[in-house]
């Protein structure tokens, strides 16, 4: 469709062209000032919008064309009015010396019609030369897993630089025949990705086959040969001496073209063998792959509980290990509980010790023996009740002071202080003197109702 629109554009603007073909009609001529006649193009317009398609990217190689037969004085403003009808040329190159330039254009569509209609258009005195240019940075990628597509083909490849356009090669099916193209969009970039991936191995998918990267040889399948570029010399001349003809048995030519068959067949078959020794190869090598991704997945896998088995070991001794300090914290945490708890059992035995002494500060001692307080109380009594009447067989009066001894001899300062030595609770006959007033003791007596009469300084038990 858009080679027809092309068409009709060229019947509609440039029809002195074929006349001028078929008429030897005067071409449309540049003036020397750069400003072309374009009268014919008046009242014609092209909304460029419709010759980009969804996604396309613009300024690319592919839109690039060569421009031949130029006239050596032409500039480079003359060039953009040339091709202004196609749009913004993004790029304008001139070798004036060899009379050929570049010029690049938005989309392919556009580069397409320009090409179409300026091709063999006259100018000053030359036809020019349309071509599209040839595609420096395009490389060719073979050997490609059966799953890639063009996205995943562009993605891969778009680590070397920017990729202006990648496709994926198909059969009439629509099956993936294993090749691809990929075009950058410089030289540097292609170049880096030739030599990458022919040092290293360049995966594209889980398959572990690396693609082959060449490149690629620029073909012109659209124009072809015409017979005006042949160049007519002495070959050509004896080259079409007799027209095309099937050659006849028996006949010089019908002998060596026998022989040509039989070497295009045999080198057919021979081809045939290669790519079928090549197919079993390649054929034992993905059983072999596979064989081998088998072990090497097994060998994951093992590797991988063995992994998980050591993990789980080392969690089940932090696990233990923590139990461990737990039960070593409540240890601790218990002995320090009980050691807290002993030490405030001590620490009240301790206070109820000092206040039972304390208590017993402020009372006789009941161990005391009893002669003793009665002896203490007695000599008290001597002493310090002025004789208030003495029990006895020795009255002393009321005035008198009392008798010498042992008790009357003890300083006011060292009574009370130091106790007498203990005396033998039940006498047996012997006298104690300088007991006050008391001239001897009574007779010993038994346990019971005692006989006789007391001193001042004996009491009645009971």
């Amino acid at each position: 469709m858009q080679g027809n629109k092309g068409f009709n554009m060229e019947k509609q603007n440039h029809a002195p062209r074929k006349q001028h073909q078929h008429q030897q009609h005067p071409p449309p001529s540049i003036p020397a000032n750069g400003q072309q006649a374009n009268s014919q193009n008046e009242g014609l317009t092209i909304d460029l919008k419709n010759f980009r398609k969804p996604g396309e990217k613009t300024f690319t190689q592919r839109s690039r064309l060569f421009v031949g037969n130029l006239p050596p004085d032409i500039t480079e403003e003359e060039m953009r009015k040339l091709f202004e009808k196609y749009g913004k040329a993004g790029e304008v190159f001139i070798h004036k010396d060899k009379g050929f330039g570049f010029i690049r254009l938005e989309t392919r569509t556009l580069a397409e019609i320009a090409k179409v209609e300026l091709d063999n258009m006259p100018l000053r005195g030359k036809q020019l030369r349309v071509r599209f240019a040839c595609h420096s940075a395009s490389l060719t990628v073979r050997n490609l897993p059966q799953f890639v597509s063009n996205e995943l083909l562009e993605e891969a490849f778009s680590v070397f630089g920017q990729v202006e356009r990648a496709v994926v090669i198909v059969d009439d099916r629509g099956r993936s025949s294993g090749k691809g193209i990929v075009e950058f969009s410089g030289k540097p970039a292609a170049r880096k990705a030739l030599d990458r991936c022919s040092d290293g191995s360049f995966l594209l998918t889980t398959f572990p086959r690396p693609v082959t990267v060449e490149p690629m040889d620029q073909y012109d399948d659209e124009e072809g040969l015409p017979e005006k570029l042949v160049i007519k010399n002495q070959q050509y001349h004896k080259e079409r001496e007799q027209p095309p003809r099937f050659a006849q048995p028996g006949s010089f030519e019908y002998e060596y073209a026998m022989r040509w068959k039989a070497l295009i067949e045999m080198e057919k078959q021979q081809q045939e063998q290669v790519d079928r020794n090549i197919k079993e190869a390649r054929e034992k090598l993905e059983m072999e792959m596979e064989a081998a991704r088998h072990e090497h997945q097994v060998m994951l896998m093992r590797q991988d509980l063995m992994r998980r088995q050591e993990e789980l070991r080392r969690m089940e001794e932090l696990h233990n290990q923590e139990v461990q300090k737990r039960k070593q914290l409540e240890l601790r945490q218990e002995e320090e509980r009980r050691r807290r708890e002993e030490e405030m059992r001590r620490q009240q035995e301790e206070m109820m010790r000092r206040q039972q002494e304390g208590f017993k500060g402020n009372f006789p001692d009941a161990r005391e023996p009893p002669d003793m307080r009665m002896g203490q109380m007695g000599m008290g009594g001597t002493i310090g009740m002025n004789n208030r009447g003495a029990m006895g067989g020795t009255n002393v009066p009321a005035a008198a002071p009392p008798a010498a001894g042992p008790g009357a001899m003890i300083p006011d300062g060292a009574m009370g202080m130091t106790p007498p030595p203990p005396a033998d609770r039940f006498g047996q006959g012997s006298a104690m003197e300088g007991l006050g007033a008391m001239g001897g003791n009574p007779p010993a007596f038994n346990r019971g109702n005692p006989g006789g009469d007391f001193g001042p300084n004996k009491r009645r038990r009971y």
